[in-house]
């Protein structure tokens, strides 16, 4: 399948052995992402049991791309190869045009023998314009920190700095958590809520363990009451808050404002230069809200190698379909929301 000329790359799936010269070409590539990183077939073939198939180019012994897939398969959506599946970013990232192309032929080869209904890519610069993509519906927001943070403070527009100031006067304080406990209890009733199925606990656990201190679980309460909880990424200068979720109360006193506000001050004072926001719907509250903080949106392109389906695939809340499940859902008492979330969540990706 691959062309064995000495000038060639050589296309290989991820081991244990390949694990770091994997993350050593992440962090070295200005396009690759947190979400590029080798941990993730740990995550998600532990937490969800789908198969990865990480794959890399090697030119002179040394890796020279990485794409990794993972193919969800599901007796509810059907069968997909997805680049990064549970993650906003991915896609094929490589050092020469070479590798780039042996990547993503490899890919839909690979989407073809498994029989899969497309290939996605989450792409923050569009690659195919042959493929279908969505790019209207997400965006991403990310902005770059002032080295001290008052500065950052400053530059929020008022109305917001307005409401990060409320939870400074309400006595909100942030605190590190070393495990998952707190986050996991505020984030599951905050997404049930939502009308989301929640992901298991064992994922959250998972990602912890995997990604040690680049994993981060912050928690903001008023005396010794939990009101909101956040789990960041870090990778190289940036940080990620990836999943947010507070209690119903915790708008009262801008726990929410608050929150990534602290995640933002310890940032800048752990010398991270750049606030990643994350992906959010158009025409969301989260999309509004991430505005209001002064941050703009980019277009995410989420492209799509079409091979059984007939149209790009439209499993998000937004899609009038799931309406009523929605509805239904945010009425489930919350202990089979979460006994029945996990089952559910693994085969959305």
């Amino acid at each position: 399948m691959n062309d064995m000329s000495p000038s060639s790359p050589v296309i290989k799936v991820l081991d244990h052995g390949a694990a770091d010269q994997w993350d050593a070409f992440v962090l070295s590539h200005e396009r690759a992402t947190f979400f590029h990183r080798a941990g993730w077939k740990e995550v998600i073939e532990r937490s969800f049991g789908h198969r990865c198939h990480f794959l890399y180019a090697e030119r002179a012994g040394a890796v020279s791309g990485v794409l990794p897939l993972v193919h969800v398969k599901s007796a509810l959506f059907g069968s997909s190869l997805v680049s990064n599946a549970f993650c906003v970013y991915g896609g094929p990232v490589a050092r020469d045009p070479t590798s780039l192309a042996a990547l993503d032929r490899e890919a839909q080869d690979l989407a073809q023998s498994l029989g899969v209904d497309y290939l996605e890519y989450r792409l923050r610069d569009a690659e195919h314009p042959d493929w279908a993509s969505n790019s209207e519906l997400y965006a991403t927001f990310r902005k770059a920190l002032d080295p001290e943070a008052e500065k950052n403070l400053q530059a929020v527009p008022r109305k917001q700095r307005a409401m990060v100031r409320k939870g400074i006067k309400a006595g909100l304080t942030g605190q590190i958590d070393r495990d998952i406990g707190r986050f996991f209890r505020i984030y599951s009733e905050s997404v049930r809520n939502l009308g989301t199925p929640v992901f298991g606990r064992r994922y959250f656990e998972t990602l912890k363990a995997v990604f040690g201190s680049d994993c981060e679980v912050l928690t903001v309460a008023q005396g010794d009451r939990a009101l909101a909880s956040v789990m960041s990424f870090t990778f190289r200068d940036e940080v990620l808050p990836y999943y947010g979720g507070g209690l119903p109360e915790a708008r009262g006193v801008a726990a929410y404002d608050f929150m990534y506000w602290e995640v933002m001050r310890r940032a800048c004072e752990d010398g991270i230069r750049v606030f990643d926001f994350g992906r959010s719907k158009r025409g969301t509250g989260a999309f509004s809200f991430k505005k209001h903080w002064g941050f703009e949106p980019e277009a995410l392109h989420y492209e799509y190698k079409l091979l059984k389906a007939s149209e790009i695939p439209s499993v998000n809340p937004l899609n009038p379909k799931y309406r009523l499940y929605i509805a239904l859902w945010k009425r489930l008492p919350l202990a089979m929301a979460n006994r029945i979330g996990p089952v559910v969540a693994r085969a959305l990706g």
